[in-house]
């Protein structure tokens, strides 16, 4: 294959990986608009606790009092709100679930002026975390709560807030949860402590889960991949997705026990995991519990409880910004559910050299066009090899187009004539492509990073862009980006099929209409990229014009 039929393929294969990749995000089975969960759909399994496997299903619980219904069917009783420096949550009193979380330091991307809602059960989007026990008669996520609180505010000076909630079945055992909050943190832990009130040991198991409809919340980038749905981490599998359309079908590509690991609820730019501590059994477990709604959790024994003892289990709930660092710290493979993609491996170390930059600059856009100055210095001596390539290609094309047209009946002797060109002329028609094929995964890797580095939502950048995370309001870095990609086919040597021509000319179309929608971001770095690009170009085709090979 020539150096002319490569270019073009590798320009296609970068193409088409991003167009695969909008198309995937289209694909993981998610509804544009969640069908209507109906009472029976959505209360029937919760009630039942069937959204539970591997367990006996406990009895009917209580009778709820006190309750509303909301318009997706699920129950819903008294709420106690809490707030601190960087949450403001609502706890169920039916089951003390944790039903709506805002995170104050993170804006939403549908209305700049208000929080990011992270968990929620009203409107089209159901996403809360629960948890419960399992067994006949215990106290689970429909069991009526007494709080100790109807209102809990984090003080200035003050540290940490607890909110208790207590379930009791008269004569079998007595529920305290407890919600741990700190302040500047995202982690809340859930404590369990169970009182057996009867006369026999009791050998329980708690359940944590996350209840979902399979609806990507609003404000995702359009034209670009994220991943929404379960994930699960153990140090034998090491960090598995759970699609939605794994769950339809009963797939499951993870263990169903482990003494370590941790099952999240995956978005863009956000995440909650249960985080149960190392050491101990559990079992995880993903179900489609309604229509379009799933349960994804893990149950944890409490061990044995004599009469009148009590047993505690506390299980911390991550809930907030998917902040490489701070997740990593948290729990082994935490910070694997910022998705950088099959790259990750060179994506980790770039987005550690972004931050870094960035801590010196202190503005995100400029650090996007330092790391690209960076990345491009790196890459010169390629680069150099393959623009020189072209540049000689460019040359001699005039004796390549008179051998095409001298042999043009006789392929093999036009394509051995060709090869005695390039040797004559010391050329290795292959020399401009695969020095491009090189760096294709660095690209690829760094725009996994700049899709899902959360650190850029809000991120202001100069005049018209205050949100690097959002497509350019004005479209003016998608019409740079698109002029400087014709301004390269210009400089490049012109395909002398005129199907590969007709291909090379649309090629900046179709990226200009994708980079519309893209993140201000990723713009950015391609426009920066492609101004070098030209720049080191046009200077190594003037040298070669010159004679200089």
């Amino acid at each position: 294959m020539n150096m002319q039929r490569l270019i073009p393929l590798v320009i296609f294969t970068i193409s088409s990986f991003l167009l695969w990749d909008a198309w995937q995000a289209r694909q993981h089975g998610i509804p544009a608009t969640p069908p209507a969960v109906t009472g029976s759909s959505a209360t029937a399994p919760v009630a039942g606790l069937s959204t539970v496997p591997s367990a006996p299903a406990p009895a009917t619980p209580p009778p709820v009092t006190a309750t509303g219904t909301d318009t997706q069917g699920l129950r819903r009783g008294a709420r106690v709100v809490v707030r601190t420096d960087v949450m403001q949550a609502e706890i169920d009193t039916d089951g003390a679930d944790l039903r709506d979380l805002k995170l104050l330091k993170h804006l939403s991307a549908n209305d700049g002026k208000q929080p990011v809602t992270l968990l929620e059960d009203s409107g089209s989007l159901i996403y809360v975390a629960q948890s419960g026990l399992l067994g006949n008669g215990l106290p689970n996520h429909t069991t009526p709560f007494v709080p100790d609180t109807t209102d809990a505010v984090l003080q200035p000076g003050q540290d940490s807030l607890d909110v208790r909630l207590k379930a009791d079945v008269p004569g079998v055992v007595e529920v305290v949860k407890t919600y741990h909050f700190k302040r500047g943190s995202y982690v809340v832990g859930v404590e369990t402590a169970v009182r057996n009130l009867g006369s026999a040991p009791m050998s329980p198991e708690a359940y944590y889960q996350f209840l979902r409809v399979a609806t990507a919340p609003p404000g995702d980038p359009r034209f670009v991949s994220t991943y929404t749905g379960p994930a699960v981490y153990t140090e034998a599998s090491k960090f598995k997705k759970v699609p939605f359309t794994d769950i339809d079908k009963g797939k499951k590509d993870y263990p169903s026990s482990a003494n370590n690991g941790w099952i999240a609820m995956l978005q863009h730019y956000f995440v909650a995991a249960w985080l149960p501590q190392a050491g101990v059994e559990r079992e995880f477990f993903t179900r489609k519990v309604g229509n379009d709604l799933y349960t994804a959790g893990v149950i944890l024994p409490m061990g044995t409880i004599a009469p009148g003892a009590t047993a505690t289990q506390t299980v911390p709930l991550y809930a907030g910004p998917q902040e490489g660092s701070k997740l990593k710290a948290l729990a082994p493979g935490l910070d694997l559910t910022i998705d950088y993609g099959w790259l990750t491996i060179i994506a980790t170390p770039l987005f550690y050299v972004l931050s870094w930059i960035h801590g010196w600059v202190g503005n995100w856009g400029v650090a996007i066009i330092l790391l690209t100055v960076l990345i491009k210095a790196i890459f010169f001596p390629l680069s150099a090899a393959s623009y020189k390539s072209m540049a000689r290609m460019r040359v001699v094309q005039p004796k390549m187009t008179r051998i095409r047209e001298q042999y043009a009946d006789d392929k093999a002797r036009m394509n051995q004539a060709m090869m005695e060109l390039y040797k004559t002329e010391k050329i290795n028609p292959l020399g401009g492509c695969l020095p491009m094929v090189v760096q294709i995964p660095v690209f690829i890797a760094l725009y996994w990073v700049l899709l899902g580095t959360v650190e850029l939502r809000h991120a202001p950048f100069v005049g018209w862009i205050h949100d690097l995370s959002a497509q350019d309001p004005y479209y003016i870095l998608p019409l740079l980006m698109t002029a400087s990609m014709f301004l390269q086919q210009r400089m490049s040597p012109k395909p002398p099929d005129p199907v590969q021509a007709k291909v090379m000319m649309f090629m900046p179309l179709a990226f200009s209409f994708m980079f519309f929608f893209f993140p201000a971001g990723l713009v950015l770095y391609w426009v920066v990229n492609n101004v070098l690009s030209i720049a080191q170009q046009w200077q190594i085709t003037r040298m070669m014009g010159d004679g200089k090979r």
